[in-house]
């Protein structure tokens, strides 16, 4: 990699850094490309060099977090291999949650809320990101159902989703009321009904 490029990704990486934090914090709609130069500490010139439009910046920032979840690399870790580590993964949410005083929900929920019937890139960008966090947490359910510890009529899939929709639903009410306590309530009341379907 020549000096050239590596400063090139560089900069491509702090653009993309800045318009997800803000992206997270106040939404994609009032977030301008003035916006996201500024906080990234870039140029104009530099910004349209890599994005040619806010669509595609969005696209990029989604396929980061995409990326995040299939390899692991994010705050939040979905590849799940016990229920202690399915609990971890519910509270850290909350506890990302808290990091920012209850002022932000998901990141990617956060872009998901806006989606229009025009956004159709943004919302099959979103569609996958789901899915994959969906596929890791029933890959869990899977195993625990093949090694007996989970009712054998559970639908692991259905559980995934169940996961996913509590812990969406709990930030965004968490968000509106600054309330981490409600989450938490919300979290308990998730894991107690999973381990009605555990089987120890």
């Amino acid at each position: 990699m020549t000096v050239r490029t590596a400063k090139g990704d560089e900069t491509r990486r702090q653009i993309l850094a800045a318009a997800a934090d803000l992206f997270h914090k106040q939404g994609v709609v009032a977030t301008s490309p003035d916006q996201i130069i500024e906080a990234s500490g870039t140029g104009k010139g530099q910004f349209y060099h890599y994005f040619r439009n806010k669509e595609g910046l969005v696209h990029e920032v989604l396929q980061t977090y995409l990326e995040a979840i299939r390899n692991g690399s994010g705050p939040l870790n979905y590849d799940i291999t016990s229920w202690d580590d399915l609990e971890r993964w519910f509270r850290a949410q909350l506890k990302l949650q808290k990091r920012y005083r209850m002022t932000r929900g998901c990141p990617f929920g956060t872009i998901g809320n806006e989606v229009t019937e025009n956004d159709e890139l943004i919302r099959q960008d979103l569609s996958l990101i789901f899915e994959v966090a969906r596929a890791k947490l029933a890959t869990f359910f899977v195993k625990e159902k093949a090694s007996g510890r989970l009712d054998p009529d559970a639908q692991e899939e259905q559980l995934a989703d169940f996961c996913l929709a509590m812990i969406q639903g709990a930030m965004l009410m968490g968000k509106v009321k600054r309330d981490s306590q409600l989450v938490e309530r919300v979290v308990h009341e998730a894991m107690t009904h999973l381990a009605g379907k555990r089987r120890d």
